[in-house]
């Protein structure tokens, strides 16, 4: 596995959903703009698990365990919401 092309892949798909939720934001179509920034928030993740861990991010849409995998602490208080 290519680490460095792996984390490449993640970070364009990351700018990618971003730019489209800000779009999407701009015209007001909020419901979609909140799908592509959880997209990117999750794809930017996934590029951090593969940096840190040298191994491919797991195959899920968990933003709490995708932020875990790269070593982040999430405090309780967050885990509440």
């Amino acid at each position: 596995m290519n680490v460095k092309k792996l984390q490449n892949y993640w970070f364009a798909g990351y700018k990618d959903a971003f730019l489209t939720a800000e779009k999407l934001y701009e015209t007001k179509r909020y419901h979609h703009a909140l799908f592509f920034g959880h997209l990117a928030l999750e794809k930017i993740l996934k590029a951090v698990v593969v940096k840190q861990t040298k191994e491919q991010a797991a195959a899920t849409h968990d933003l709490v365990k995708l932020a875990r995998d790269t070593g982040l602490e999430i405090s309780p208080e967050i885990l509440k919401i």
